[in-house]
């Protein structure tokens, strides 16, 4: 079933091109895709580093206007840094990127190309109503990899037992593992422009191409 994502009206208020993008599919997660890794480090990378040349990370399209909402929202965007911008820095420094499963790294090649943060978050770990609002004071939760992140001021990302992921860092609870059997990707959109609905397009294709997918369907949340 189609889960049920609205935007809190107080995001809406502070900052009111705020769009979401949903992609739902079933999937067979894989460790990694070679043809994935062969069109990231070909084609990917030199894009990500051609957009630092062309206009400095900081105002790369959609990562410009990210960081301008976090602001808004309350949040130091050099400080708690969308997720794209972090991935497209690690490619500038020549770190690369993390590899972990074939939905993960379809999802940072979303991130990468579009300038916006994308998350994906197993369906079977998290509710059925769910909610992009602003984390509340005090509010932290274990990030992958990381230990208690500080969410508040940060656009999150929950459900009725709290914040699973934010547009920074997401928790543990709904990660995604090679035992997710269906997945809800979410491209979070701050730009008052048609590029997430190009975003949306081309994720479609490539976890199609690329992550085992099947039964996707796909909506914009405004």
């Amino acid at each position: 079933m189609r889960k049920n994502l609205v935007i809190d009206s107080r995001m809406k208020e502070l900052w009111p091109a705020v769009r979401v993008g949903c992609l739902q599919y079933q999937v067979q997660v894989e460790k990694k895709n070679p043809e994935l890794w062969a069109y990231l480090k070909k084609e990917i990378y030199k894009k990500a580093k051609d957009a630092i040349f062309d206009y400095g990370v900081n105002e790369i399209p959609n990562i410009k206007e990210s960081r301008a909402a976090y602001k808004a929202f309350g949040k130091d965007p050099s400080r708690y840094r969308v997720s794209s911008e972090a991935l497209i820095r690690r490619i500038g420094q020549g770190k690369g990127l993390y590899e972990v499963n074939t939905v993960v790294d379809v999802n940072n090649l979303i991130s990468i190309e579009s300038g916006f943060s994308a998350g994906s978050y197993d369906t079977a770990r998290m509710g059925e109503d769910l909610v992009f609002r602003i984390g509340e004071a005090g509010e932290t939760y274990k990030g992958i990899g990381k230990e208690e992140i500080k969410i508040d001021a940060l656009p999150v990302l929950a459900d009725e037992q709290g914040a699973i992921g934010s547009s920074t860092s997401d928790s543990e609870r709904a990660m995604i593992t090679e035992d997710a059997q269906e997945v809800l990707t979410l491209i979070y959109s701050f730009s008052d422009n048609q590029d997430l609905e190009k975003a949306l397009e081309s994720g479609r294709r490539y976890l199609e191409q690329y992550a085992k997918t099947s039964g996707i369907q796909s909506w914009i949340v405004e």
